[in-house]
Parts: structure tokens; sequence; C-alpha cells
């Protein structure tokens, strides 16, 4: 006996979870990525909407309204400058784990929204930079050739008025810049267009002796006194003007497509200092938000007040509605606070023996590690991560520079790949001029150090380091 489908209409109950989006979770997410100076940013625009807020210190016309009781009306809602007090201080020899506490606006569920910022020449420039150079000077030497750059990407000053100002040898602000003239996008930090052309071409390996006649004659060529040059080039006609056509496809101006504005002192969002040594001799780190990055908001609850009392029904809404907006901005600015210091109190206690010893103790370090640690999500962490930098002991760093994926040691202790790429960057710099080393040599040494390598590994990282190959490295470093 069989059953005919029913066809009629049915009544089902189902159950379904689903994330919405309300635009104050939105708002809390962006707050979340937002850099310091984007926070700054936002403030001003919710100022503008939201009369019941008020910046700490902004005199303005809301302080003279008619009636206005002076401080009461204003309530300052702020994240706390310091970590707790029982918890304020990192203690790496105590086996604590400890960090900013407080709740994060940041749940696991969040999923992203923005994207990472392109970055500007400056900050292009100084994440190179910390690879390159190992030294306090050399990093310094580093740091005050990028704040001379023009818009165009040529130095501004003069090597030796640096060296000078710095009161470094003149040599060795050379031996830096000329590292630098590597650095991606080439001819950065030339003090002529000739010089300029020439480290484009290098990196082309292009830079001939006919080559160098031209770029050392570009007056000439200016004038199109092409018979002239092809005499001084030692090269014919046809030559001369394809050499000729492959300058005129270098850029002449290769900080230009960079942003256009003016480079900017970076400044950090989270500052880290040594506290007073204990008794056993360890030493522990106080972390806390930079006061010039932490915004101060006041919510005018007596204004509030007033103006509920004699309102209409229109009037009232519009201030509930405004009153709930101020305080959502209020718990999205103290949960940034308070999420900012977990997650660098974290990174700060893996990567202790960097701080402590140097780039050669970075440890590899995941997004994932960080997240597990502190019970949020991966893309909570790289929101949080993004567009934010510490100052240290060691320099001001992005965050972002402490993480880094992981290479096995043949002890089957993990290295991080950042501390390899500048060992890769020390072993050559050492090299001498009779003993260049291949990337072969180079793995091999590092194999012998301890550290699991492939050839073409050290190929890869001595390509992002900008470091031409053992060919090109063997023809500059002849006796003229």
């Amino acid at each position: 006996m069989g059953f005919a489908p029913s066809l009629g209409p049915r009544l089902d109950l189902r159950q379904s979870q689903s994330l919405v989006m309300t635009p104050q979770l939105r708002q809390a997410i962006q707050i979340l990525q937002f850099s310091n100076l984007e926070v700054e940013a936002f403030l001003s625009e919710e100022l503008l909407r939201n009369p019941l807020l008020e910046l700490d210190g902004a005199a303005g016309p809301r302080e003279a309204e008619p009636g206005a009781a002076p401080s009461p009306d204003l309530e300052v809602q702020r994240a706390e400058n310091l970590f707790p007090r029982e918890a304020d201080i990192y203690v790496p020899g105590a086996g604590a784990d400890r960090y900013g506490g407080g709740e994060a606006a940041a749940d696991g569920s969040w999923p992203d929204q923005m994207g990472a910022a392109r970055p500007c020449l400056r900050e292009h420039l100084e994440q190179q930079a910390r690879l390159a150079f190992a030294s306090r000077e050399e990093r310094l030497i580093a740091a005050a050739l990028i704040a001379a750059l023009d818009p165009s990407g040529r130095l501004g000053e003069a090597p030796d008025a640096l060296a000078a100002m710095l009161g470094v040898d003149p040599a060795r602000l050379e031996a830096v810049r000329a590292v630098m003239m590597r650095f991606d996008p080439a001819g950065l930090f030339a003090t002529s267009l000739a010089e300029c052309l020439a480290a484009q071409l290098a990196e082309l390996n292009r830079l001939d002796p006919a080559m160098q006649a031209l770029l050392d004659h570009l007056d000439l060529l200016a004038r199109r006194e092409m018979r002239a040059l092809a005499g001084i080039c030692g090269v014919d006609g046809a030559d001369l003007a394809e050499m000729a056509a492959e300058l005129r496809r270098l850029d002449p101006k290769p900080g230009a497509r960079f942003d256009s504005e003016p480079l900017r002192p970076l400044i950090p969002d989270v500052l880290m200092h040594p506290a007073p040594p204990q008794e056993n001799g360890e030493s522990d780190w106080v972390l806390e938000i930079n006061p010039e990055t932490m915004p101060r908001l006041l919510i005018r609850r007596g204004f509030h007040a007033r103006l509920l009392a004699s309102a209409s029904k229109e009037t009232r809404s519009y201030l509930a509605e405004r009153m709930q907006s101020a305080s959502w901005l209020v718990k999205s600015l103290e949960s940034r606070t308070q999420t900012i210091l977990r997650v660098a109190g974290e990174i700060v206690r893996r990567q202790e023996e960097f701080f402590r010893h140097g780039i050669g103790f970075l440890r590899p370090l995941t997004l994932r590690d960080v997240a597990a640690e502190v019970n949020l999500h991966e893309s909570t962490v790289s929101r949080v991560t993004s567009n934010k930098s510490i100052a240290t002991p060691r320099g001001v760093f992005e965050l972002k520079f402490f993480f880094s994926t992981a290479l096995a040691g043949t002890n089957g202790e993990m290295l991080s790949a950042e501390a390899v790429r500048h060992r890769v960057a020390r072993l050559i710099a050492a090299e001498s001029p009779k003993n260049i080393l291949s990337d072969d040599a180079v793995a091999v040494l590092l194999q012998k150090e301890g550290i699991d390598i492939a050839r073409r590994t050290v190929a890869k990282y001595r390509e992002a380091l900008r470091i031409p190959g053992s060919a090109q490295r063997r023809r500059e470093k002849l006796p003229v």
C-alpha cells in the first residue's frame, strides 16, 4: 500500500544561528583596526554628529552655552593609561603570563572587514632598514637618511653634512647609504640624477662602462650631441640610441610613486620601558598606551539631563539615540585600549630574548599563537596589530614586525625566519673580496650553526634583502 506525496502547505519550525552586523558592531570593528591618526579623524567626525560628546581640553562653543555648569556636566570616559597595578609589569623570569585585563569588544565571530593600508615611503624604507642593519649606529644613520629624503626620493642634504650632523665618520655613512640605494625601489638616497639612474641600472645588471660614460655626460645627451657621446662611450649610433631609450625607461623620481604627503615621525601606540630591577636581579617591562594617541572622551551628562527635562517626544527620542551612541563609542575605545595592551603584552612575553639580546634572538610567532594565549580570534589579533607600533628600548617597531614564520633547526629548535634573514645579511656583509660567498656556501655555514636551510631559501632571503648575487658582488668588490 503506497502513499501519495502531500502537496499542500505546511508549517515548519527551524532554528539557525547567524551573525547580525549592527552599525555599533561594525563601528567597534573599525575602531579596533584604526591607527591612532584614523581614530583622531573618526572622533572629530563623531564630535560634529553628537552634541553629547566632548574631548577633554577642547574649549569651544559647547562650553559657553547658557546655564551650563562647568565640570559636573562632563563625565570623563577614557581608557586607563597603565595596566592595573597588580598586572602592569610583565615578569619574564617568574613564569607569569600577565597582561592588561578588561573585557575586549572583540569576539571570535568577527569577520575581516578592512584590508591593510598601503605603506607610505617612510614605512616601506624603515621595514627594509630593520632587516638590513643590525647595529644601533647603522640604524640611526639609516633613520637620518630616510628623514633627509625629498618627495622624489633624493637626499635633500649632502652626505658629508649629514655625517657631520650625526657626528659619524663620512665613510661609515656612505657605507650605509650604499646599502640603502639597493632598497626597493632602486635609486633612492641618490645625490644626483646620474647616481639615481646608475643605481637602477646596477639593479638590472646593465651598468657597464659604456652606460656609465653616458651617465657621466648627461648634459651632452640633453643637448643631443650624439656624435660626441658615441665617441666618449665607444659605441656606434644604433647602440647609443638603444642606451638612451633604456635610460628613458628608468624612473628619475622613484620616491614619487608613494604617498605625496611629507614624511612624518612615527608616533607609537604603545610605550615599553624597563621597571626597576627586582631583588632576584630580574628586570620587568612596563607597557602603557601612549598618552599622545589615547583619546580622552567626555560625555556631557549634565547637559543631557537639562535638555531632557523640557524636551518634546521627538527630542527625547533623539537624545536617547545620541546617548546610546556616545556610550557605545566610549566602550569601544576602552575595549580598543585594553585589547591592544593584551596583545602587546603577549608579544613582549614571547619575544623577551629579542628585547634582551637583539634580532638574532627573534622567535617565530604567528597570529594564532597570540590569539590562543589572549583568548581572541586570529582576525581580531590581525586588526589589533595592523597600523600599530610600539616604542621599545631597541627602537620603534610595528607590531606586525614580531610575527614571522618558523624554520627548523638541526637540534629540533624552531627559529624565526626574520632572525635567519638577519644572519644571512650578516654573513654576506662579513665576506672578504677574495672569498665571496655563494648561496650554497651561505647555506652550508648556516647548517653548521644548526639552521636547517636550503640554498633556494638563502637565495629567496638574499633577494628580499636586495642583496645582489655572488657574481655581481665579486665584480663590485674587485680592487680598482
